[in-house]
């Protein structure tokens, strides 16, 4: 057998109903077999009750009152189905008995006084169905009467059931399993439809989705599960396509600029001062391409394993943070408003929290003329430690806001073209953000400023 799902499922579901049916036909068989025995055992009592009172007793023995009725032809007829009577002593000894046993005798069984019950045995080759019952004259145990009667057509009935029950058995199963791999067959179609479908599925096609099942099954819940994989599948598939044609338009724009110089230098000898000039850009230009490398990099060790969590102290972090850029800008206005007086801890990673912060401090100065004032807001709320980067900058407008953290996205205003920068460093923030579960939004109008608010999960206090 083909060791299919199909055929796995259809054999295992007809092995347990096989286990139910041979239960089945057994209860049948046991029930059948009860009613019989019972009806037989009520035939026998009823002849008890009716020659109960036909008994004498006769110079000291037991004997029937009425014997000539048995010589009657239902009495000694096999198709009248006969009755069988003997009546023995206390001992067992035969005091008298039916003409139709002739010389034989009821099988006495000593202590056996249970009524209405019987047993089986056998008599002159056939088998009967024997009832023993203790008999009492003037109210004084005497001796017993049995009564039998033929059980041939009852075994011959429970004979045809039992067979017809045991050739039955193995056809039901047959059909059974053939009814069960049909029904598993049309069951799995859908699976084998999502098969069929997933595997013309590759890179080159990715929009196409796997067919839906018009019941909200199991299966349906698969083939809906797999699409929402294969859509994010996709977004994650364009993001890197649209990430590494950004990134080779980023690195090859100031490398061709750097072969351009370097190939106008040698066209024919020049002044020193134009060697240096050049020179100079060169090496502006080799900084750049060092900062995106660094941001590329940054950007894949984040995605390939983030920092482990520790204690960071927020405060003195941000004001170191702070203090650092200061020095850089000399010229700047950056002020730190710290509303928190406690000392408090975060669980994050202290190095990719300073360079979310800094990444967005530096943003803040570049597209803010030298005269705004760059404002850090520290302040405890219910949620967590809100920090509010605040500047009066050219901001972003509403159509950039959505794009603003896709990598190498620097938005369209005429006012980019004089600030440095790849487009990096929100994509670096926003996944570090993602990482240690720091909500970052962003608060924009155009020409009146940007306003980003960091939410940072509760704080541990430490007096």
């Amino acid at each position: 057998m083909n060791r299919t799902y199909k055929n796995r499922i259809s054999f295992k579901l007809t092995m347990a109903s096989a286990l139910m049916i041979l239960i089945s036909f057994i209860l049948i068989y046991m029930v059948v077999k009860s009613t019989v025995l019972n009806n037989v055992d009520n035939n026998l009592e009823n002849e008890t009750n009716k020659h109960g009172d036909q008994i004498k007793i006769e110079n000291g023995q037991i004997k029937f009152a009425h014997k000539g009725e048995w010589e009657e032809e239902e009495h000694n007829e096999i198709n009248f189905n006969p009755i069988f009577i003997e009546i023995v002593d206390k001992e067992g000894k035969s005091m008298d008995k039916s003409p139709n046993l002739g010389t034989n005798n009821l099988n006495f069984k000593p202590g056996t006084t249970s009524e209405n019950q019987g047993f089986n045995l056998t008599l002159n080759g056939q088998e009967i169905r024997q009832m023993q019952v203790e008999l009492f004259t003037n109210n004084e145990f005497s001796g017993y009467l049995l009564l039998a009667t033929s059980f041939e057509d009852s075994k011959l009935l429970l004979s045809n059931l039992s067979t017809i029950l045991f050739i039955l058995y193995p056809v039901v199963l047959l059909f059974l399993f053939l009814t069960l791999r049909r029904l598993a067959s049309r069951s799995i179609q859908p699976i084998i439809d999502i098969t069929q479908k997933a595997e013309i599925i590759t890179k080159d096609n990715l929009n196409e989705r796997l067919p839906s099942s018009k019941y909200k099954d199991e299966i349906n819940s698969l083939s809906v599960s797999i699409n929402h994989l294969l859509e994010r599948v996709e977004k994650g598939v364009l993001r890197e396509k649209q990430f590494t044609s950004d990134a080779s338009h980023e690195l090859r724009t100031p490398l061709a600029i750097l072969k351009g110089n370097f190939e106008v230098l040698i066209r024919k000898p020049r002044p020193q001062e134009e060697y240096v000039e050049k020179i100079k850009d060169g090496i502006v230009i080799i900084d750049k391409l060092n900062a995106i490398l660094d941001q590329l990099l940054t950007l894949a060790r984040l995605q390939k394993s983030p920092s482990e969590d520790e204690e960071v102290d927020l405060i003195f972090l941000v004001n170191d943070i702070v203090t650092s850029i200061c020095e850089q800008y000399p010229g700047r206005s950056i002020q730190l408003e710290n509303k928190i007086y406690e000392k408090l801890y975060i669980k994050a990673n202290e190095k990719s929290t300073a360079i979310i912060i800094e990444n967005l401090v530096q943003n803040a100065i570049k597209y803010s003329s030298v005269d705004k004032t760059i404002k850090l807001i520290l302040e405890q709320g219910t949620d967590g430690i809100h920090l509010y980067i605040v500047d009066k900058g050219i901001g972003i407008s509403g159509a950039d806001l959505a794009k603003i953290y896709q990598p190498f996205f620097r938005g369209g205003s005429h006012e980019l073209g004089r600030i440095n920068g790849a487009g990096l460093g929100l994509s670096i923030v926003k996944k570090l953000c993602d990482i240690y579960k720091i909500n970052i939004s962003i608060l924009s109008k155009k020409g009146k400023g940007t306003t980003i608010v960091l939410l940072f999960p509760p704080a541990i206090l430490h007096s």
